[in-house]
């Protein structure tokens, strides 16, 4: 749930510069401009360009040092063309940056002796099953929360389906390993369901339930919660916006609670300080000890190696190890331990950072994908309490973003170069018609509407197909911001369509007697 990724519009916005959006002014008490601790001087005009180079609509900050909160306020609004501001207190999706509170959630039952780091998760998850059945055997609670389990990304399973959480680890269970069990990181949302089923199966209550009791009740996280349900009656939420066709608009919230503990949580800068508080007071919110030292210490423990490549050898170029903790990402940065996580859903992009050594921490939280604003503010703040050379990151991620930008395009272009002008599909378009099935992601059907083919699949994918050369064609989302993809179907010898296949998702076998005429 992360991204380095920037539109036409982005670069547009760089080039011929923007109207700037409305300069937020908080509601309620806040720490700002005037009460600016010394090493955030200058830090509010900072923050106010980079959201206009960036075209953000609103961002909330805040800033906790030696136990306390020392800056927190908002800036731009919930939503363009509204002009409720944003503040401390509006609501932002975290996304993966759940993924530490789901880690110090089992940590909990870990001090309590109801579960170990080590424990199998066959025995605390018995239905439980992946692909490979030594990694089914041997697979333990923290395999699952640093990402070594072998599996690829397979977030289709959950992304858009309509499966509930019970559905998704079944399906995951016909995923192919993309690399050895433990042979090396990547990144796997399903294994932290896992995890959340894992804690709801020992507790005795769902993950929701738990992480709203035991975490966000005792800090004190009065307005956090883990779904979008329910959010449309909250007066103080920021809206997701992505761009769309060069355009920023307002999206509505995607429902991901089949997949909550790797990144459904909801808060707000003010929520989010109470947290770093905790995390940076090893354990102790305001005098009382919620996690032992022993487990906060195991959670900030390097548990798999990260790669240094890019963009992480661009970003952090004097950085010599990166590891993925529990629920965290570590990685030694001027002689310290910097501890951070990004997270982003659909028009939602977040960022959390910590230097125990200096006792600082960051939030920044955002309502545009894509965007590099959260990590260009939060490494601002935590290189001016180190005292570190300044540094323009603002620029910088976006000289990486334009990058990345630019490689898209590449890609793009040798598509086209690629498409063999005039081809015609082998048969007359009746032919696609009909219900295509895959074990792993279920369904996908393609109808004939108005003389064109329309694929579906599942609540979020409904695409229409141009005819782009021979039997392969070019689906565009009717969901502008999910983009464009090549399907390419499949004929037997006799001439029959028997398959489709989606990049990255694999073949969809053509369901016997269904439409094939």
């Amino acid at each position: 749930m992360r991204r380095w990724a920037l539109s036409r519009a982005g670069v547009r916005r760089i080039t011929l510069g923007a109207t700037l959006l409305a300069l937020g002014v908080c509601e309620g008490p806040h720490v700002g401009a005037a009460g600016e601790p010394e090493p955030l001087k200058g830090l509010e005009a900072y923050v106010e360009a980079a959201r206009e180079t960036w075209g953000v609509p609103g961002l909330a900050v805040a800033v906790v040092k030696d136990g306390e909160v020392v800056y927190a306020r908002g800036f731009g609004v919930r939503e363009l063309g509204r002009p409720e501001a944003v503040d401390e207190h509006t609501l932002f999706a975290i996304g993966s940056t759940t993924k530490a509170i789901t880690a110090a959630a089992i940590a909990l039952l870990v001090d309590e002796g109801r579960l170990g780091w080590d424990d199998r998760l066959i025995e605390r998850l018995p239905g439980f099953q992946l692909y490979d059945a030594y990694a089914t055997r041997e697979m333990r609670i923290r395999d699952l929360l640093c990402h070594r389990s072998g599996l690829g990304r397979a977030d289709m399973i959950w992304f858009g389906s309509g499966y509930d959480r019970a559905e998704v680890l079944r399906r995951v269970s016909r995923v192919e390993p993309s690399f050895g069990f433990r042979s090396r990181f990547g990144y796997q949302n399903i294994m932290f369901l896992a995890a959340g089923e894992v804690l709801a199966a020992t507790a005795g209550q769902s993950w929701d339930d738990f992480v709203a009791e035991r975490i966000f009740k005792p800090l004190g996280m009065s307005r956090s919660n883990t779904t979008v349900r329910g959010l449309a009656e909250n007066p103080n939420v920021a809206t997701p916006h992505a761009e769309v066709e060069g355009e920023v608009l307002a999206i509505p919230y995607r429902n991901i609670d089949n997949v909550a503990p790797a990144g459904a949580i909801n808060s707000c800068a003010a929520d989010m300080a109470q947290w770093i508080k905790l995390v940076l007071g090893g354990g102790v919110f305001e005098g009382n000890r919620m996690i032992s030292e022993k487990a906060l210490r195991e959670m900030l423990a390097p548990q798999a190696v990260l790669p240094q490549e890019f963009p992480s050898q661009r970003v952090f170029p004097d950085s010599h190890l990166a590891a993925y903790g529990l629920g965290w990402m570590l990685r030694d940065y001027h002689g310290r331990l910097l501890v951070h996580h990004g997270g982003g859903i659909d028009g939602m992009i977040a960022e959390v950072a910590l230097v125990p050594e200096e006792n600082v921490g960051v939030v920044a939280l955002t309502n545009l994908s894509p965007n590099a604003l959260d990590d260009a503010v939060a490494m601002r703040i935590i290189d001016a309490y180190l005292g570190a050379p300044e540094r323009d990151w603002s620029g910088e991620l976006l000289e990486v973003q334009r990058e990345a930008l630019k490689r898209a395009e590449a890609e793009r272009k040798r598509q086209e170069e690629a498409r063999v002008a005039d081809a015609h599909p082998s048969l007359p378009l009746k032919a696609y018609v009909g219900g295509y099935e895959s074990d792993i992601y279920g369904r996908a059907e393609v109808s004939l509407e108005e003389g064109r083919l329309v694929l579906r699949r599942g609540e979020a994918f409904v695409g229409d197909l141009e005819p782009w050369h021979y039997d392969v064609f070019m689906a565009h989302w009717r969901e502008k911001r999910l983009g464009r993809l090549l399907v390419r179907f499949s004929l037997s010898l006799q001439g029959k369509v028997e398959a489709l296949r989606l990049p990255d998702l694999g073949e969809f076998k053509r369901v016997e007697g269904e439409a094939q005429p």
